[in-house]
C-alpha cells in the first residue's frame, strides 16, 4: 500500500503543484503535527509527507505524528508555543474555540482556488462566521443499514417519504420484529436520531442554529422534531431496553433478524459481516424525507487539516493543503487498503465497496441541505452532554419530553453565555 500510494499520490500532486499559485517554488521547512497515529491511517500520513517533500527538493517536511486522544488535549499548546504549519483536528463547532481565540488561519483564499470546486458538499462543515478555517480529507456516511432479506420477505421496498417509513415500520413490527435496533447506553446513538429527524424536519440551517446556541430547546420547531420521533417510540419501533446496550451489544438483535435495521455509521458494517451477514441480505438506505420543503443534510463527521496563526511557512502549508485534497491524492489515501472511508472530493474514485460507493454517492450528489458532523461534535462538549442524556430519556420515557427541554434550555442559556 505505501509504495502503491507513494506512485500515485506523486503522480497527481505535481500536476496540482504546478497549476496553484500556492505551489510554487516552495523553500524552507514544513511543519505537520498529526493526530493520525494508528497504523493504518500512520501509514498514509508518512506516506503523505513523504511525497510531497519529494515532489519540492527545495522543501523539507517535517511530520510529527501524536497520540490521537493525547492531541486532543494538547492542540491548544501546540497552536500557541512554537506553532507548527500544518495541523489535523475536526470539523464545524469542534474548530471554533481555535477560531474564537484566533489560534486558525482564516484561509477562505484557499477554497477561491478553481481545484477546491469538487470539495462543496464539505465547505459547510469548514465555515464560521463566513470563512473557511481548513480543509477535510476523509469522512464516512451515516444512514439505515437494513436486513434486505426481511425487506424482500415483507415486499417492503426503501423508504424515501416519512409516511412511507411509518407503513414499512408497521408491516414489519406486525411481522413480530422491531424496526429498529440500537444501543443507546452510552448516549451518542440518540444523537443520530435527533440529527436525522431535526434536520428532516427543520432543515440544516435550523439544526446548526441549535446547535451554536442560537435557538430555544423549548421552540415549538424543536417541539415539532420530537413529535416526529415520538410517532417510532410510540409504535414500539425500537428494541426493548435499549438503554441497557452499547452499539456492538444491540448488533445481535438485527443479525438474527429480531429487528430490521440499524441507523449507524458505515463503520458498523465491518461488524455486521463478521456477525454473519452477507452483502446479499444488508443492505442501505438515506435516511426519509420528513419535511419536503427542507433539502437533505447528512451526517458525515469529517477529520480535517488547519494552518496555525503562528505557521511559519504558509505558502508551504496551502500547497499541501490543495495537494490532500486534490482527486487521485483522495482516492489513494481514503481506499480500502488506507483509510477505507469517503473521499471528500467529488471527482475522486471509491473504493468498490458497495457501501462507500452509495455513501459516497449519497454525500456528493444528494445532501445539499449540509453535511453535520454529529450531535457530540456539532453542539459544544457540555451542551452536547446533558442533551444527549435528555434524547436517551425521551426513547425511554416519552412522556417526560417537557422536563427534559427545560433542562436543556437551562443547559442552553448557561453554556452558550
Amino acid at each position: 500500500m505505501h509504495s502503491m500510494m507513494k506512485a500515485t499520490v506523486a503522480s497527481l500532486a505535481l500536476g496540482v503543484a504546478t497549476t496553484s499559485a500556492f505551489a510554487q517554488d516552495l523553500t524552507g521547512t514544513l511543519r505537520i503535527v498529526s493526530d493520525m497515529s494508528n497504523p493504518a491511517p500512520r501509514a498514509v500520513m508518512e506516506g503523505m509527507a513523504a511525497d510531497f517533500d519529494a515532489m519540492h527538493p527545495n522543501l523539507t517536511v517535517e511530520l510529527e505524528i501524536v497520540d490521537r486522544e493525547a492531541w486532543k488535549t494538547q492542540i491548544r499548546n501546540a497552536l500557541t508555543a512554537n506553532a507548527p504549519d500544518v495541523v489535523n483536528w475536526y470539523a464545524a463547532t469542534r474548530m471554533t474555540p481555535y477560531v474564537d481565540a484566533g489560534l486558525f488561519m482564516d484561509i477562505s483564499d484557499l477554497w477561491e482556488d478553481p481545484a477546491m470546486a469538487d470539495l462543496a458538499s464539505t465547505k459547510g462543515a469548514m465555515t464560521l462566521d463566513g470563512a473557511q478555517w481548513g480543509v477535510p480529507y476523509t469522512y464516512y456516511q451515516w444512514g439505515v443499514y437494513y436486513r434486505k432479506d426481511i425487506y424482500d420477505n415483507l415486499g417492503l421496498s426503501e423508504p424515501t417519504t416519512w409516511e412511507e417509513e411509518l407503513a414499512n415500520c408497521q408491516a414489519i413490527l406486525d411481522s413480530g420484529v422491531k424496526c429498529y435496533t440500537i444501543g443507546s447506553k452510552f448516549l451518542w446513538t440518540a444523537g443520530g436520531w435527533f440529527d436525522y429527524i431535526n434536520s428532516r424536519t427543520n432543515g440544516y440551517d435550523f439544526h446548526i442554529q441549535l446547535a451554536n446556541g442560537e435557538v430555544e430547546w423549548t421552540d415549538q420547531r424543536v417541539r415539532d422534531t420530537f413529535a416526529n420521533w415520538r410517532q417510532l417510540i410510540d409504535m414500539g419501533a425500537f428494541i426493548d431496553d435499549h438503554q441497557s446496550y452499547s452499539w456492538q451489544e444491540a448488533l445481535p438483535f438485527m443479525l438474527d433478524g429480531e429487528a430490521a435495521a440499524y441507523l449507524m455509521g458505515n463503520f458498523a458494517v465491518a461488524a455486521m459481516r463478521e456477525g454473519g451477514l452477507t452483502d446479499d441480505q444488508l443492505d442501505f438506505y438515506q435516511f426519509p424525507t420528513i419535511n419536503p420543503d427542507v433539502a437533505p443534510a447528512e451526517d458525515a463527521p469529517t477529520d480535517t487539516f488547519h494552518i496555525p496563526t503562528g505557521a511559519s511557512n504558509v505558502d508551504a502549508a496551502k500547497a499541501f493543503l490543495l495537494y490532500v485534497t486534490s482527486p487521485d491524492v483522495q482516492s489513494a489515501i481514503n481506499a480500502g487498503d488506507a483509510l477505507g472511508q469517503l473521499p471528500v472530493n467529488a471527482s475522486a474514485s471509491v473504493s468498490d465497496d458497495k457501501f462507500i460507493q452509495q455513501g459516497f454517492d449519497m454525500l456528493s450528489n444528494n445532501a445539499s441541505g449540509g453535511i453535520m458532523q454529529f450531535f457530540d461534535r456539532d453542539f459544544p462538549a457540555e451542551m452536547a452532554s446533558v442533551g444527549m442524556e435528555g434524547l436517551q430519556e425521551f426513547m425511554v420515557f416519552p412522556d417526560n419530553l417537557d422536563d427534559i427541554l427545560e433542562r436543556l434550555e437551562e443547559t442552553r442559556q448557561r453554556v452558550y453565555q
